[in-house]
């Protein structure tokens, strides 16, 4: 039999997107077929740039070919991430917060370079420092000493660091000032941080969250559609029980969990690299499997990842090939994996 695009697309049929569990040409993913003798060009719409599987994708794609005597099988990638049937914010697709339940694990730094991997990944990224208290995102991006302005509009506009639009309290108010607000205040505050700011075009607003489950919490699920949220935890108990209670905040706001980080999973030997467990093992694991929620990954503790932080500029961007980046790339991919699987049950390959 001839080789046609039909028999093509009809092998397609049989291969499975792994998170959607339909097939390719069903899901509408097949975005082009372009055959030239025995040669096949194929360009496939994923669900997000980050998708975590994508070569599992196309090992399948030519497993499915195979029987079809093809010399040449060429697999391009396409897409852009989904968004529901209405932004939250104009312009903006998904808002995802970051809670840890507690302050000292480490959650501005997940946020932070969460942020940056997104972008890597192609993604346009946005960071909301919302926590009021203790903003530490400008500092973290080596945005210290600069200060916000407006655009024609009298819309506050973000500042800029390695790709991603940052919004911090920190470039409002002298450095060292206090925040002795209370919760009226902080309402408005992030209300207009929502509402008043020019973010532009972004597939993603990442929020860092002050620790607790208070005001601020509240508010940003009462202003705005979340899409959903993630858990920062470390391994040991006293972190877990917290991380549990800021689980619990998200489900009584009706707020889906994307998943659990665990942070300083093993502090890594600068000398050796061996890895040692100071805080205790599988607390991250276990914590997702009580939520039933996506295990997003492990982060390494290491002196490379605190000293980026403090240098302003993230681990991310400071040693892309390293083990600590590409935990947060791992963890970047399954995030917005769960962000694309949600969004397709809600309104199928809007």
């Amino acid at each position: 039999m001839a080789l046609s695009e039909e028999r093509v697309l009809e092998a397609l049929r049989t291969v499975m997107d792994p998170e959607l569990g339909k097939d390719l040409v069903s899901l509408g993913m097949v975005g082009e077929v372009r055959l030239e003798g025995t040669r096949v060009d194929l360009l496939i719409q994923l669900t997000t740039p980050a998708c975590p599987l994508k070569g599992q994708i196309e090992a399948d794609i030519r497993k499915a070919l195979a029987p079809l005597g093809l010399e040449e099988v060429r697999v391009r990638f396409g897409g852009g991430v989904k968004a529901p049937e209405q932004y939250p914010i104009p312009g903006v697709k998904h808002v995802v917060a970051v809670a840890s339940g507690k302050g000292g694990v480490g959650k501005s730094t997940v946020a932070a370079n969460l942020a940056l991997a997104l972008s890597r990944e192609g993604a346009k990224v946005g960071l909301l420092d919302a926590d009021l208290y203790g903003p530490s995102q400008a500092k973290m991006f080596g945005l210290e000493g600069q200060r916000l302005k407006v655009d024609q509009n009298r819309k506050i506009l973000p500042l800029e660091a390695y790709g991603i639009r940052v919004l911090s309290m920190a470039n409002l108010v002298p450095p060292g000032q206090a925040m002795v607000w209370r919760g009226p205040i902080l309402h408005g505050t992030l209300k207009q941080f929502l509402e008043e700011v020019n973010w532009g075009e972004l597939d993603y607003l990442v929020v860092d969250l002050p620790p607790g489950t208070g005001d601020v919490q509240l508010s940003l699920a009462q202003l705005t559609k979340v899409s959903g949220g993630v858990i920062v935890t470390t391994p040991q108990e006293v972190a877990l029980i917290d991380a549990e209670r800021a689980a619990d905040m998200f489900k009584k706001v009706q707020v889906p969990i994307l998943g659990v980080v665990e942070n300083m999973s093993a502090f890594l030997c600068p000398h050796c690299g061996k890895p040692t467990p100071i805080f205790g093992e599988g607390g991250g694991r276990r914590l997702a499997e009580k939520l039933k929620a996506r295990f997003l990954g492990e982060i390494p503790l290491t002196l490379s990842l605190r000293e980026s932080g403090d240098q302003g500029m993230p681990v991310v961007v400071k040693d892309p090939e390293g083990l600590e980046a590409q935990a947060f790339r791992k963890a970047a991919q399954e995030l917005a994996a769960a962000l694309s699987v949600q969004t397709f049950i809600a309104l199928p390959m809007a």
